[in-house]
């Protein structure tokens, strides 16, 4: 792109669970701003990663999977899904082309029927999908969606990021940058670092436990020596959460704190002093505090 007008635009970034958007907006933006996990529905709110391709800022918002909700929490999940949609200057379809046109992508395909929106789609994961199937799921979605471009990717591999980031920063309006050139995410660092936590919950334990939990930041101080002291409390629903979190004698609850003080530094760039205990609340879930510390709204 030799265009030298600066453009800057906000791109919807949604799909199925572990379709791979975090992972390809991390990969986008050249650093990590969202959580990435194996597991489904891991990302909750919306986040927002800024890109930068040479004159154009891509605004790229984070969305959780959207899926058949079935609490509160999962409707204010897909709530947010469709609120980044409805935001956008274009709508990014990311699907895992493994996985091909499963229930979840297809309802998703019917409600993008009658959007307002240009839509792209990505095909993902690509690096390990055989060229024939991946060409009949491209002809198969753009017969149904008509979509005004196809990308196909592995945001893990990297392969063809680059060119649907330059693309992107093409298709952006004109228009003044909307963040300052050094920011990469408009989540706080109260936010990020509790969301970093959870990302040690979700990847070190049991597969249904995650869903059940939500970390919160209790206190902040940053600290003269130029280190940061952070206090943190692990929610869960049930005493016996409770017990797996912590882990005998302890051990569970300091491998996630381990990992999860490893990453914050890297995020802040300065040391950090991570304290974490865990709490039983069955009904956290009903709690609108904690909708906005995790930056949701609340779904009746």
């Amino acid at each position: 792109m030799t265009d030298a007008t600066p453009r800057a635009g906000f791109v919807a970034v949604i799909g199925a669970p572990n379709a791979g958007k975090s992972t390809l907006v991390n990969a986008l933006v050249g650093q990590k701003v969202a959580i990435v996990s194996p597991k489904a529905q891991t990302t909750r709110a919306r986040l927002m990663g800024i890109a930068i391709k040479e004159t154009s800022q891509i605004l790229l918002v984070d969305t959780p999977g959207i899926f058949e909700p079935r609490r509160r929490l999962d409707r204010a999940m897909v709530a947010a899904a469709w609120g980044g949609a409805g935001d956008a200057d274009l709508i990014l379809l990311v699907i895992d082309a493994d996985a091909g046109l499963n229930r979840a992508v297809e309802r998703i395909v019917e409600s993008l029927q009658e959007r307002q929106h240009p839509l792209w789609i990505a095909l993902n994961k690509v690096d390990i999908v055989k060229k024939p199937k991946l060409l009949g799921l491209s002809a198969a979605l753009t017969e149904r969606l008509n979509p005004d471009k196809v990308f196909m990717i592995s945001a893990a591999q990297g392969e063809g990021v680059s060119d649907l980031k330059e693309a992107l920063a093409e298709a952006m309006p004109e228009g003044p940058w909307l963040y300052p050139e050094d920011e990469v995410s408009d989540a706080t660092d109260r936010m990020i670092a509790a969301e970093l936590t959870r990302e040690q919950v979700v990847n070190q334990l049991h597969q249904e436990l995650p869903y059940a939990t939500v970390v919160e930041t209790e206190s902040w101080e940053d600290r003269e020596d130029g280190s940061t002291v952070i206090h943190q409390q692990i929610l869960v629903e049930r005493d016996s959460q409770k017990a797996i979190v912590i882990g005998k004698g302890g051990s569970r609850l300091k491998a996630i704190g381990a990992g999860a003080r490893e990453e914050i530094m890297s995020h802040l760039g300065r040391k950090v002093h991570l304290f974490l205990h865990v709490k039983v609340n069955p009904r956290w879930d009903e709690d609108r505090s904690i909708y906005r510390e995790i930056g949701l709204e609340w779904a009746d």
